[in-house]
């Protein structure tokens, strides 16, 4: 059972995705978001690509409905392929004739979309017939071919399906003969089918693919996407991928076009790739990335912003730009072996990321912003409050397809070593060291910080089980036979068990849960002054409905040195199990007088008026209670 990226056997992979006989998630956050996904989500996206008009875009494409004109933006058809891929994977976790007649009826609308000679692009098609390549900085047509090349993956991997694979394919073939061997090609304004050509190149064996992800990259930045009123950085235009020092531009075409470039590292060896790619992931992090994992700082442009750019109000973190970072994430860990690459996937997966979806799976945020004010009373089209579905609809299916696939982002082997790279119960069967190895995993993560590990099936001699230790962990035990010992993380970010395991050895990681204030870096002007709150891998926030009576959440301040008090394990109405963390906190008034609101001293005023204790609850799951204020940045009060 693959997933969505499976290196070819030569790719240079420090590590490999699991392949699994079987896996099947036991309980925990990441069952119930994939519970969710299929009750909710799923048939919320089917009934969404009927009313918004991708279906009808495409039976005009396949000559029906004539005249009927073209709904939507131009890349109506990627939504299309992204519940195609979610589906896809939905149902490795078991049949559903709902999910299987969807991909059913969609495909058979592709097919008969699709033009003789392979092309495919509805918004094309039924707006300017006979037309195509020629307005790549924005038409997404590449990028459209791109979701569909990885849903077709998705659907082989998952269920051997060939008809989306052959549409795939024809589309791959019309894109080989329009440009591999052209001189200067046009290139798509939104970086997304070089990856995708990668894997299809790997589920077919075509070389070809191979070939045209590799002259896309290579000719990115010499000014072939063309211009645009956003400029070259915008459409990840300005510099070659060589040489490219930071990671800048829109910040989900950024993301997609890095995927592509580890990607071909993998399958090519080249080195110059993963050593610019490395470079610029390091960049981000350093100096573009919120607390919560969220990337891309300014809202207009969707772009990211300049280093220690961070407001947490304004700052984007678009849903589609969390996805990505997770995919080329996955890939470096693949690439290079690292923790610190899983250490961000599990930064974004629980905070920023799995933010972007209501409790209930029925709404979507495309921003994530980590504040949000009481007088944001007017928010139509705002990104800051979630919606079922948008005009441009790219952020709930790019969270679905994550969400889908979670399992395979579990765990990676190298040699004869198993790394379990993300902590979810989960019970799977795969091959390691000659054999077959059964094993369940049992944690109360992200609530609680104890994993164990139980073999339920062996093979013979010696193999290594490898546990991730994260860096916010300040102290780690390892526990075997009883007896238990302190551990620390080893060069590349783990621990390792290696024995001649039996059936019904257990082993169990301890990891530290204690509640810690963090601080920001001091070139990140807009968070100076101010704490937040984290507990194991969640960042808390505090929403105002969680404030005693006539406490304003923006006049909250955080006490220096308080403890931080875990509250009991509950049940909340709309949100479900929580952990919630009580903090010491002042009231500071901000009354002054008429005028503007800058002084030449402190007023009396904006002294502290009270004392209170203030609840935070993990950010993950704010904004399920109504549209209150909510602040993850907290100032800090004067002792």
């Amino acid at each position: 059972m693959n997933g969505p990226i499976v290196p070819t056997p030569v790719a240079r992979t420090a590590h490999r995705p699991v392949v699994f006989d079987r896996v099947e998630l036991t309980g925990g956050l990441w069952q119930l978001w994939q519970k969710v996904t299929r009750e909710n989500s799923l048939p919320l996206a089917f009934s969404w690509l009927e009313k918004a008009g991708n279906f009808d875009n495409l039976r005009q494409a396949a000559g029906e409905r004539p005249g009927a004109g073209y709904r939507g933006p131009v890349a109506m058809d990627s939504d299309v392929a992204k519940v195609l891929e979610t589906a896809a994977f939905e149902l490795q976790h078991g049949p559903d004739d709902a999910t299987a007649e969807f991909i059913d009826r969609a495909t058979a609308l592709l097919e008969a979309a699709q033009q003789d000679d392979g092309y495919l692009h509805s918004h094309s098609q039924v707006v300017k017939p006979g037309e195509r390549w020629n307005q790549l900085v924005d038409s997404h047509e590449m990028y459209c071919a791109g979701h569909l090349f990885q849903a077709a993956v998705a659907a082989r991997r998952s269920f051997g399906d060939e008809r989306l694979l052959a549409v795939a394919r024809r589309f791959a073939d019309r894109l080989v003969a329009d440009f591999l061997d052209r001189e200067d090609p046009p290139l798509d304004g939104h970086p997304e089918v070089e990856t995708a050509l990668v894997e299809l190149y790997r589920v077919t064996g075509e070389e070809r693919y191979l070939a045209l992800a590799r002259k896309f990259v290579d000719e990115r930045g010499r000014g072939l996407v063309g211009p645009h009123k956003w400029g070259a950085r915008s459409r990840i235009d300005h510099l070659p991928v060589r040489e490219a020092p930071t990671i800048t531009g829109h910040a989900v075409r950024a993301l997609y076009m890095e995927a592509g470039v580890v990607d071909l590292y993998l399958e090519t060896g080249d080195e110059s790739l993963l050593r610019a790619s490395v470079t610029r992931w390091e960049d981000m992090v350093a100096s573009r990335t919120a607390l919560t994992g969220g990337l891309g700082s300014r809202q207009v442009a969707e772009v990211f912003g300049e280093a220690y750019e961070l407001p947490p109000d304004l700052g984007y973190n678009e849903t589609c730009a969390q996805a990505a970072s997770i995919q080329w994430s996955w890939r470096l860990l693949l690439a290079t072996g690292d923790a610190r690459y899983a250490d961000l996937i599990e930064r974004t997966l629980y905070n920023g990321f799995a933010s972007a979806r209501s409790a209930d799976g029925k709404r979507y945020y495309k921003g994530n912003p980590l504040q949000r004010r009481a007088d944001h009373a007017d928010h139509v089209g705002d990104p800051r409050y979630r919606d079922e579905w948008f005009y441009s609809a790219c952020c709930p299916p790019a969270f679905t397809r994550i969400v889908a696939a979670l399992e395979h982002y579990l765990a990676t082997v190298a040699g004869d070593t198993l790394y379990v790279q993300q902590y979810a119960p989960t019970a799977l069967t795969t091959r390691i060291g000659g054999g077959t190895a059964k094993l369940r995993i049992e944690t109360g993560y992200p609530w609680d910080g104890t994993v164990t590990v139980t073999v339920d099936e062996a093979p013979g001699g010696e193999w290594g089980l490898a546990f991730r230790i994260p860096p916010w962990s300040t102290r780690a035990l390892l526990e075997q036979g009883g007896s238990a010992r302190e551990v620390t993380r080893d060069e590349r970010g783990y621990v390792t068990v290696q024995r001649e395991w039996r059936a019904g050895d257990t082993v169990s990681l301890h990891l530290d849960m204690m509640p810690r204030l963090t601080v920001p870096h001091p070139r990140i002007d807009a968070l100076r002054g101010c704490a937040a709150i984290e507990r194991g891998p969640l960042v808390y926030c505090f929403e105002q409905i969680d404030l005693a009576e006539g406490v304003d959440v923006d006049e909250l301040a955080l006490l220096p040195g308080s403890e931080l008090r875990v509250t009991a394990e509950e049940e909340i109405p709309g949100i479900g199990r929580t952990v919630r963390i009580e903090a010491d906190t002042v009231t500071v008034a901000g009354a002054h007088e008429a005028g503007l609101p800058y002084l030449t001293h402190p007023p009396a005023s904006a002294t502290t008026t009270g004392r209170t204790t203030a609840t935070a609850l993990p950010y993950f799951q704010w904004d399920n209670r109504g549209d209150g204020a909510m602040r993850v940045w907290m100032p800090l009060a004067d002792n």
